[in-house]
């Protein structure tokens, strides 16, 4: 009988593919169950000083139009001139928060925003339903 020697061997690794792929499998759908605790001890907390609520103001402005600042209402042509007398002594950093009807004209809003930012505040923002 006689060999041929002169031909090399082909290794067949496809067994070896298909027991890997198996392997990383089994590793893929186990790792995510495995819960790793550390024991972590936390520091302990001032319980002296307790946090305070931010003074801010809040304008409404509704469907028709009519703009309320606390428990007042005023008209949209009396309300730059009657707000800036309001706000006089009113620290000028507090933020503001306008609330308006989503049925309103972009101008109306945004003549809102412009007036009350004419009268020197600065955080003023829009606060939507989301």
């Amino acid at each position: 009988m006689q060999y041929p020697w002169d031909e090399t061997p082909d290794l067949n690794i496809t067994p070896l593919v298909d027991i890997m792929l198996v392997l990383m499998a089994i590793l893929m759908v186990t790792a995510p169950t495995i819960i790793y605790q550390e024991n972590i001890v936390l520091p302990q907390g001032s319980r002296t000083k307790t946090v305070q609520k931010v003074k801010s103001i809040e304008i409404r402005m509704d469907r028709n139009g009519v703009i309320y600042y606390g428990k007042e209402k005023f008209d949209k042509i009396d309300f730059p001139d009657r707000f800036v007398l309001k706000t006089t002594s009113v620290d000028k950093s507090i933020p503001v928060y306008i609330r308006a009807d989503e049925r309103l004209k972009y101008k109306d809003v945004m003549f809102l925003l412009k007036t009350i930012k004419e009268a020197g505040f600065t955080k003023v923002s829009l606060v939507t339903n989301g």
